[in-house]
């Protein structure tokens, strides 16, 4: 896959050989600035690298000014069709705007917000989803399409291109994730932009990370997509951590560990379900790149683990502690997590 453009969205890089970055969005209240601050702060402990939120009006704006003196990371603002809230979002220091210009009014108000964001260096995301594909598109193509997808998405680029702004991230998400799959595709070969991947509207905790990872996962495994978000019927900060797991799959996520545990089967003698959760819960905030297994056999735990730096291997009443596959000592069941933590501590 062919290098793709570069922009910068505050001191994130975005595109061109960066590396992909996880976002999520808030989901309190516009107008609650305190509410929005402790939880853009909790999505940034949580690994958050781009955060965005909503603009609906001036009192969202007062928002946006209070995430930029609290936070860290970039704020992107989110724009439906007021042009004035663009405007004012990007003064009060967004440091991106997520905006389809053709919903926001004539050539006078693109280009306000065009310069606006040059004066700046804020780009704009242009976000199109199955369900705001223009009416002629859509009697083109008789449903939105990934074809369908790909042209509104152009078509909106092109309206900032008419007033020289080209610092530009697309997204073009679906509820169906072939659709999903296809319209990235097809957009990554008729152009050069920053991608913002996804599926939209994926549903509840499991499903949509189910889905999310079937189709942000097949394009990764492309090399396409430059930024991530994981949309789920549930806490923002979940899908923080989904972004990141993805990402540690493809083995394109920062430093940390991977875990590595059995399925189970009718050897296991002890809670291995239970003591896989638990160390995988303890080691989420972990930097350290290595790979650790919980197994639940001793018979084959070792040897089916053999290239994990560190692991444990449950048997009955008690377990083993291993190296690279090389027993260093037997433990009791109930000092397996203890003697596991302290192990990786020491490393």
């Amino acid at each position: 896959m062919a290098s793709r453009k570069q922009v910068r969205c505050g001191p994130v890089t975005i595109g061109g050989g960066a590396p992909v970055t996880v976002q999520s969005m808030l989901n309190t209240p516009a107008e609650n600035t305190a509410a929005c601050v402790r939880q853009g702060l909790e999505l940034q402990n949580a690994g958050c690298e781009i955060l965005r939120a909503t603009v609906p009006n001036a009192a969202a704006v007062r928002t946006v000014a209070a995430l930029k003196e609290a936070l860290s990371i970039p704020i992107v603002a989110d724009i439906h069709f007021d042009y004035k809230m663009a405007l004012e979002a990007a003064a009060a220091g967004a440091d991106k705007i997520r905006i389809n210009p053709g919903n926001i009014g004539g050539d006078d108000r693109v280009k306000a917000v065009a310069n606006a964001c040059r004066e700046r260096g804020v780009p704009i995301r242009v976000g199109v989803n199955s369900g705001s594909v223009e009416k002629h598109i859509l009697r083109k193509y008789g449903a939105p399409t990934p074809e369908a997808l790909v042209e509104s998405a152009l078509y909106h680029v092109s309206l900032l291109n008419k007033f020289d702004f080209d610092d530009v991230v697309v997204s073009l998400k679906s509820s169906d994730v072939k659709s999903t799959v296809a319209a990235y595709r097809l957009m990554a070969e008729r152009t050069d932009y920053p991608l913002h991947v996804g599926v939209t509207e994926a549903g509840t905790a499991r499903m949509g990370l189910i889905k999310s990872a079937a189709g942000i996962g097949a394009l990764l495994a492309d090399g396409i997509g430059d930024t991530i978000r994981v949309s789920l019927t549930a806490p923002p900060v979940e899908e923080i951590y989904a972004g990141a797991d993805i990402l540690k799959a493809l083995g394109l996520g920062k430093p940390g560990v991977n875990l590595v545990s059995c399925p189970t089967c009718g050897r296991t003698k002890i809670d291995l379900i239970g003591l896989a959760s638990r160390v995988e819960a303890a080691l989420r905030g972990c930097s350290k790149p290595i790979t650790v297994a919980v197994m639940g056999c001793i018979v084959n735990g070792p040897g089916e683990a053999r290239e994990a730096d560190i692991g444990i291997a449950g048997g009955d009443g008690e377990g083993l502690l291993f190296k690279k596959g090389e027993i260093v000592r037997k433990v009791k069941e109930e000092e397996l997590f203890s003697a596991l933590m302290e192990e990786i501590a020491s490393m």
